[in-house]
């Protein structure tokens, strides 16, 4: 199986717990069966990214990178290479690379939620399509930041920076469900 059959696999099979991400699930699944690289950065203007939410065991406390570029704190995440396997191997690696923890578990229940939102990559409008997934930690295993972010902390789910991303707060409160 290619990353592309993959991907609309994953989606396609997954179950959207709200009307609005149903509508999101309908669109990510258009967009790749009209592109045969809707998974890579080079399709423009969309393309699919993977990323997760990082919890502690207890789903008391989260790990986000303060993103060195939108100066946000932020899941980890990013775009899909061709080495990749799946939808999940790319939110594997760029957890692994961004987070600088040596071990997280995934969720084995597939994505938690889908997001799309405009991304500042390469000439002309551009939008993530990004498929999110739930990770678990152990929080003693010490977090470091990577090239793209200035740190990585854990936070308690009740007490996010202030320069959190609506999006990630809503990507928290649904993956401590």
């Amino acid at each position: 199986m290619n990353l592309r059959d993959d991907a609309l696999a994953t989606l396609t099979a997954w179950t959207a717990p709200t009307s609005a991400q149903a509508q999101l699930q309908r669109a990510f699944v258009e967009h790749l069966t009209a592109q045969s690289d809707g998974w890579s950065r080079s399709c423009v203007p969309d393309h699919l990214t993977a990323s997760a939410i990082v919890l502690d065991h207890d789903r008391e406390h989260v790990l986000l990178a303060l993103h060195r570029k939108v100066r946000l704190w932020l899941q980890f995440g990013g775009h899909i290479e061709p080495s990749d396997i799946s939808l999940l191997d790319a939110a594997r690696r760029e957890t692994l690379e961004e987070s600088g923890l040596a071990q997280v578990r995934f969720d084995s229940e597939g994505p938690v939620q889908l997001d799309r939102h405009a991304a500042p990559c390469g000439r002309g409008a551009r939008h993530h399509l990004d498929v999110q997934y739930r990770a678990f930690a152990d929080r003693s295993d010490v977090p470091v930041s990577s090239i793209e972010s200035l740190d990585v902390s854990w936070f308690p789910v009740t007490a996010l920076p202030s320069d959190t991303d609506d999006a990630v707060r809503s990507l928290v409160m649904t993956a401590i469900r």
